[in-house]
């Protein structure tokens, strides 16, 4: 199983109603909730680590996580309210204005970690979880607890309007890289953490040390890139799309590229020391492919994987 640790929450997606008024219609969604249920639409065993509210819209996320096949077991449950995310689109490209004072996920504290089941052989965090307190303090406590025991991927997916302290994030954020064996930057989350570095020198900087074996940069409808300890670097064009919106398309990569590498029997630190090629393009296919398909509906909508039987390779 792959555990994603991070928030949940609702999407609230600009709509109109019947007579022409603005509306928002609420959609389960998350960075790292979004990965998880791609994953398990994958087919890919996922569980969920965050608070959930015992809410209305606590209720709501809860039944996507059951419809997707992803546990929740391990999740702290709290009255707390769920925290909503109002989105508006420009262009399909999503912004956020979210609204997380005391809600269930937002208050977990390191006193909340779970006892993990052997069953957990990987572990995904990322997201707005990691910028605000107390659960940014949690989570990096769980990494850091499970650094030496299970593979672990890294996404900050950063949503500059929601930082608090600047300092203590960029901190949090460059330890937990540092410690992650594969780390994934959007173009505009490389630009924000690496201001006026080249992307050849921030994959010299992350791949020369520490645990990373493994750099994913993403470009939107440009496709993505893999750098690898090793030197080597694979690249993979985006299929051309109808662009709905971006909402959920970065977390469907994230889940693409896992997908691929639990295919390919590779999702410990062992094997990606020694990844061939061949399983990278693939993985890296499947990522892109999967995303492209997010895109092309609107909010985070990932395939399923009979949809992606006719196009995405075999990793296995």
């Amino acid at each position: 199983m792959i555990l994603c640790c991070g928030e949940a929450l609702i999407d609230m997606l600009p709509a109109q109603t019947s007579d022409g008024q603005e509306a928002f219609v609420p959609v389960p969604g998350g960075a790292v909730f979004n990965t998880a249920i791609a994953l398990g639409r994958l087919g890919v065993g996922a569980g969920l680590w965050c608070g959930l509210s015992h809410d209305l819209f606590g209720r709501r996320l809860e039944d996507a996580l059951e419809a997707a096949g992803v546990s929740a077991a391990l999740c702290p449950r709290s009255d707390r309210p769920t925290t909503l995310a109002f989105v508006t689109l420009t262009n399909g490209h999503a912004r956020y204005a979210f609204y997380d004072e005391n809600t269930a996920g937002r208050m977990v504290t390191p006193r909340d970690l779970p006892d993990l089941p052997d069953e957990v052989t990987a572990l995904f965090f990322g997201g707005i979880s990691l910028a605000v307190e107390p659960c940014g303090s949690a989570h990096e406590a769980l990494h850091r607890r499970e650094a030496d025991r299970r593979l672990i991927m890294m996404d900050p997916n950063i949503r500059p309007g929601f930082i608090r302290d600047e300092t203590t994030y960029r901190a949090r954020l460059a330890s937990m890289m540092a410690g992650s064996d594969i780390v994934k930057l959007s173009d505009e989350d490389m630009g924000w953490l690496f201001p006026g570095a080249s992307e050849d020198e921030v994959g010299e900087r992350l791949l020369s040390g520490g645990t990373t074996s493994i750099l994913l940069v993403t470009r939107g409808a440009t496709g993505a890139t893999c750098r690898l300890r090793d030197g080597r670097r694979i690249d993979r064009a985006a299929p051309t799309v109808k662009v709905a919106d971006t909402v959920g398309a970065g977390d469907t990569f994230n889940a693409g590229f896992l997908a691929g590498l639990g295919r390919a029997g590779a999702l410990s630190r062992s094997a990606l020391a020694d990844l061939p090629t061949s399983v990278v393009e693939d993985c890296l296919a499947l990522a892109v492919t999967a995303a492209s398909v997010t895109a092309s509906r609107r909010g985070a909508d990932s395939p399923w994987a009979h949809e992606l039987e006719a196009t995405a390779p075999s990793t296995g």
